[in-house]
């Protein structure tokens, strides 16, 4: 008689390969990429910055800041054939206009097509830089207006918000943007990031990796958890309601949105960023009933952070965008801006040493039948 197969559903547990990327260590709840603590890059660093440590190994001396800069502002273009695409989208919902473009991309620019770390690294800036002026682009046409130009004298996060709003965003909406970005940048083998690591092992070039990790984003047990968080607080209405919600939630078995992550038994260390955003913008705008809301649910969930159920990095940026007037369909867009340079690396790591992903299934279906002609069933 054999032992009968272990099986690990959803990977739970299984190391596919080794990364010198990001560092999770879920107990502490500490994360760093490339050696460095998400803390340092979230208070110190910029996007750019940050990109470059990412998809490089090594924060970037000033020159070499200012090249990088300089490539990411001169691929803010669109063929003009992705802004007919958009127009005949527009009634769709951004991540599957996002998806279907960068798909076409691959089509419509022929470098797309070459395979190699080089490649793939020229790729991926472009492609850092396309996503956000696809879904900025997307927003203007379906409300009506042209596609705002970008702007080379902004910076990235500046410019995806001049972009989407047809406005110069304030130094503070656009330092936060920047600090939303960098804390979405990476995540190691997360949903998204494992799904192009397994585009890229048929060998497949980087946009079909891309377009994999989208897809797999836009699902709501993945990328939807800032928009479940909105609503949920438009729900609960006011803080005083806020421990009679999380009752009769804990009550029911019913999760509750923002707490708890597949990695983090801690708190997620990108939380206390994002709630310090929220916080600080929630005054400026004067709005703080967004913000109280968000407390008071941390307090009523305090007893439960005991098995795990602590607040994750997606249960503050719902509000952040709320707060700047950013649709719920926009979130997981927003992202996957933030999260590009991670897929990128994953996949010039994953071409490195290249394998098919391929694992295995246990069968447990019917034993051996008689196949029976048709007229005699």
């Amino acid at each position: 008689m054999t032992d009968p197969v272990k099986i690990n559903r959803g990977l739970k547990g299984v190391y596919f390969e080794r990364s010198a990327v990001s560092h999770i260590d879920g107990a502490a709840g500490d994360l760093s990429y490339r050696g460095y603590s998400i803390h340092d890059l979230a208070e110190h660093s910029t996007f750019e910055e940050t990109a470059y440590l990412l998809l490089t190994g090594d924060l970037p001396a000033a020159s070499d800041l200012a090249a990088f800069d300089a490539a990411l502002k001169a691929a803010r273009f669109l063929p003009p054939e992705i802004l007919t695409i958009i127009i005949a989208t527009r009634s769709g919902h951004p991540m599957d206009v996002l998806r279907t473009c960068v798909s076409a991309l691959a089509a419509l620019e022929p470098a797309s097509q070459e395979i190699g770390e080089e490649a793939f690294l020229a790729n991926g800036i472009r492609l850092t830089s396309q996503i956000p002026m696809i879904v900025a682009s997307h927003h203007a046409i379906r409300n009506g207006r042209e596609p705002t130009a970008p702007d080379p004298s902004l910076s990235h996060a500046a410019n995806w918000l001049w972009m989407l709003k047809g406005e110069p965003p304030s130094p503070e909406a656009a330092a936060l943007a920047d600090k939303d970005f960098i804390l979405h940048a990476e995540h190691g083998s997360n949903a998204s990031s494992f799904a192009a690591r397994v585009t890229v092992g048929t060998e497949a070039n980087l946009h079909g990796a891309i377009v994999t990790a989208l897809s797999t984003l836009a699902g709501p047990a993945h990328g939807g958890a800032a928009e479940d968080v909105m609503k949920m607080v438009r729900e609960i209405g006011s803080p005083e309601n806020a421990a009679a919600y999380v009752r009769a939630k804990r009550a029911n078995r019913d999760p509750v949105t923002g707490f708890g992550h597949r990695v983090y038994r801690a708190e997620d260390p990108r939380a206390r960023h994002m709630r310090d955003g929220v916080a600080a913008l929630s005054r400026e705008i004067g709005q703080p009933e967004w913000y109280e809301i968000l407390q008071a649910v941390v307090r009523a969930m305090q007893p439960y952070a005991r098995h795990g159920l602590n607040v994750n990095v997606d249960f503050y940026s719902g509000v952040i965008y709320q707060l700047h007037g950013i649709p719920e369909d926009l979130y997981v867009p927003i992202f996957a801006i933030g999260r590009t340079p991670g897929w990128v690396i994953q996949c010039i790591e994953q071409q490195r040493q290249n394998i098919l992903i391929r694992p295995l299934t246990d069968y447990n279906g019917p034993a051996p039948r008689t196949y029976v002609a048709i007229e005699d069933r």
